[in-house]
């Protein structure tokens, strides 16, 4: 909060008072609201006792909070898995709209949650690291399904019952979307990655703030999707543990059980063969992932890479690799959209770029960026799953609408732009005016792919990863080996050249 500018808070689930006066001491302006007048009796007791804080007290219903607590706030707090107390859909919304409008235009909501996902899915366990630490308290559940979930504390004299409603994280975070919240980042056990293994809490903070798309680089809609997709928790396991995280992107077989992690190299290891690079280079790779190509390039050639990618969770994971690699000096790792590339002109010798273009709204803008960048002779390599030429909308609409999208780029297209920008194809064995059309690998990946969740979620993978997210999955990478079956998508590699006399 300190980090963000936050000044005044609203703490909407008060209870006995614990995270108002901790707030308190921290120096921040604080209320404290909670529906129950003995609960707030108590917090005022406890604030008097514990730094002789007066505590600005209101007893509210969240559903009419604003009825009862008046201003705005910097921040609004819902701590202590307090919003798995309503029970109705309805009445979960209505709150939620309710501390979206007490915000400030650049306000933030802190609303924490038990991991129910795991509960249901895996049953009951706990570390005890972070909540009812200490010797005198035990938690479980006594009940559990979709619709409740009854949890029984036992003290050493005594015991009591709570009855919460089993709030899915992706629902939850569904929901704060729903009612205007446009970016929200979810951490497990206070860790924005946490592959390794399941936490007890999750933390959600979802920003009020309204982000316009301009000239200056802003991300666009459809890129911020992308964005909020690839920093997701989940799709940041999914990727590290499916692809290794090393490469994600479509590889090249050799043979239909052939490993994903080889075939992936494979292609990044293709795709570099005609290019020429030297240890003065200068690669410039979109949409970079975890990094894996641009590690193999600067190890293999010696050459610098600036790495540009949208994902920040992507981003930290590419950086520490780099620097286990011993690569930090040949690797610069840029937050930032391809839509709007933060580089001068003319400065790149080569544009590199594997299955991104995809996530843009405005692939023309992408073209243009790289041809402002690029030097002149300077080359552009590229991969992109595709609509086959003469392929509909409504053909491949399953796919477009698991991915968010509106459209797909063509083979067709990519090389009508291109040659309208100056663009020269590039001879290169096996392509044919500048395209390497490989559309038999796109059915091949996807069906590896398939496999290696279907082998890892039997082997554990759901325990980290959410099931609506695997099932979400499965259902999308189907569609994807259809799509190819029946000559509906395409994907290869591009190689071009920018024409020396444009």
């Amino acid at each position: 909060m300190r980090k963000r500018g936050v000044k005044s808070v609203l703490d909407v689930a008060t209870g006995t008072g614990f995270h108002s006066v901790r707030l308190l001491d921290a120096g921040f302006e604080t209320v404290s609201a909670d529906g129950s007048a003995d609960m707030l009796a108590m917090a005022f007791e406890n604030g008097m006792k514990n730094g002789d804080h007066i505590l600005r007290v209101v007893q509210a219903d969240w559903r009419w909070l604003n009825r009862d607590v008046h201003g705005e706030y910097d921040a609004i707090v819902c701590l202590g898995n307090s919003f798995t107390h309503l029970f109705s859909e309805r009445d979960r919304r209505k709150a939620l709209a309710e501390f979206y409008a007490m915000l400030k235009h650049d306000g933030i909501l802190i609303l924490d949650q038990r991991n129910y996902d795991a509960i249901l899915d895996e049953g009951y366990s706990s570390k005890h690291t972070y909540y009812y630490c200490g010797e005198d308290v035990a938690v479980e559940p006594e009940y559990v399904d979709e619709g409740l979930c009854r949890m029984r504390y036992t003290f050493r004299d005594s015991s009591y019952h709570l009855n919460m409603f089993p709030l899915r994280k992706d629902y939850t975070r569904r929901l704060m979307t729903d009612v205007g919240f446009q970016r929200i980042e979810t951490y497990g056990d206070f860790q924005h990655t946490y592959r390794a293994e399941q936490p007890d809490f999750f933390v959600h903070v979802a920003e009020k703030e309204y982000r316009m798309e301009d000239s200056e680089g802003a991300y666009g809609a459809t890129v911020s999707t992308a964005r909020t997709y690839y920093n997701s928790p989940d799709a940041d396991t999914f990727y590290a543990s499916v692809w290794g995280g090393e490469d994600i992107h479509v590889g090249v077989y050799k043979s239909d059980d052939e490993p994903i992690a080889d075939a992936s190299r494979r292609t990044v290891e293709r795709m570099a063969a005609g290019l020429g690079l030297t240890k003065d280079s200068l690669v410039l790779d979109l949409g970079s992932g975890f990094g894996g190509s641009a590690r193999y390039l600067a190890d293999t050639f010696g050459c610098r890479v600036q790495a540009l990618n949208l994902s920040e969770v992507e981003n930290e994971r590419h950086r520490e690799l780099n620097s286990e690699r011993k690569l930090t000096d040949r690797i610069d790792v840029v937050d930032g959209s391809f839509e709007s590339i933060p580089f001068p002109d003319s400065s790149v010798d080569v544009v590199w770029s594997q299955d991104a273009f995809l996530h843009s709204g405005d692939r023309i803008r992408v073209l243009e960026e790289i041809r402002r960048v690029l030097k002149p002779g300077g080359q552009l390599v590229f991969t992109d799953p595709m609509a086959a030429d003469g392929t509909s909308v409504s053909a491949i609409q399953p796919i477009l609408d698991r991915i968010h999208l509106d459209d797909m780029g063509s083979p067709g297209f990519y090389t009508r732009e291109l040659t309208r920008l100056g663009f020269v194809p590039h001879e290169r064995k096996e392509a044919t005016n500048g395209f390497e059309d490989l559309r038999e690998q796109l059915v091949t990946h996807y069906g590896r792919v398939l496999q290696e969740t279907e082998r890892q979620e039997g082997e554990g993978l759901a325990s980290k990863v959410s099931s609506d997210y695997l099932l979400q999955m499965k259902k999308g990478l189907t569609h994807w080996v259809e799509g190819g079956t029946k000559r509906q998508l395409t994907w290869g590699i591009f190689h071009f050249t920018l024409d020396e006399g444009r």
